[in-house]
């Protein structure tokens, strides 16, 4: 069954199953009892990334605890998403923005990596994972991403899962057209690496191109923003060799 993208949806942490009625957390119980005033027997949608999507009603409610029933499965489980999303921390809106169309795209796994030019040292985690959240409940997306701590990024490269080919979006590529290569990685398991504002330093590039498992993409004629350049690349990626 598809998902009903107009039915309200909601990611809860706790097992989903047919015989165990759900307490809401305090700020999703005052949504829907205070914000949209919803009454017992109205029906949701909910999701833990673990058990599929399940059509819930109301069992009970109340200003600040909201009990619901899962009454039935609406879609399975799928498989988690295997691409490895990297990016270079942007300044906090930006970010929420980034990481958003990040989870829309597919990414399974959100790495925060410290770079040479960089502008945030610091990253909030929690937020970050809020937001992969947020996303998830409002695209129809079950599989939520996991989030990693913050590497520098030396200490990525050298962590790198092998076997797994890094695609590195090189602004400094010798063409504009990212299709030809890409297609030559069909198969493989993949990781994207984004750099900050700044791009990467020429240090960084040399390291970067100077490894067997990294491959170099351009994303076309113009400079693109980090946000902007994450979203065209993780399309391009989902289009010619991803799920799409």
């Amino acid at each position: 069954m598809r998902a009903n993208y107009r039915m309200q949806r909601l990611y809860v942490p706790q097992d989903i199953s047919a015989d165990v009625e759900i307490e809401l957390d305090p700020p999703q119980s005052h949504y829907l009892a205070n914000v949209l005033r919803l009454s017992e027997g109205a029906q949701v949608l909910l999701f833990n990334g673990r058990d599929g999507e399940w059509l819930s009603s109301l069992a009970s409610l109340a200003k600040k605890k909201v009990m619901l029933q899962p009454v039935t499965q609406t879609r399975g489980q799928p498989p988690h998403p295997d691409l490895v999303y990297c990016f270079a921390p942007l300044k906090q809106g930006r970010l929420d923005y980034l990481v958003q169309k990040a989870v829309e795209m597919g990414a399974g796994h959100l790495q925060p990596v410290i770079t040479q030019h960089t502008q945030m040292s610091t990253v909030g985690i929690d937020r970050l994972k809020a937001n992969a959240v947020e996303a998830s409940e409002q695209c129809g997306i079950l599989a939520i991403p996991t989030v990693g701590e913050v590497v520098k990024l030396d200490r990525l490269l050298w962590e790198w899962q092998p076997g797994r080919q890094l695609i590195f979006c090189d602004e400094g590529a010798e063409t504009n057209n990212p299709v030809p290569i890409l297609k030559t990685l069909a198969g493989r398991k993949l990781g994207l690496l984004i750099g900050p504002e700044g791009g990467f330093s020429d240090d960084e590039r040399k390291q970067l191109r100077a490894l067997p498992f990294v491959t170099p993409i351009p994303l076309g004629p113009r400079i693109l923003r980090a946000d902007t350049a994450a979203a065209a690349a993780l399309a391009v990626i989902q289009a010619t060799i991803g799920d799409w």
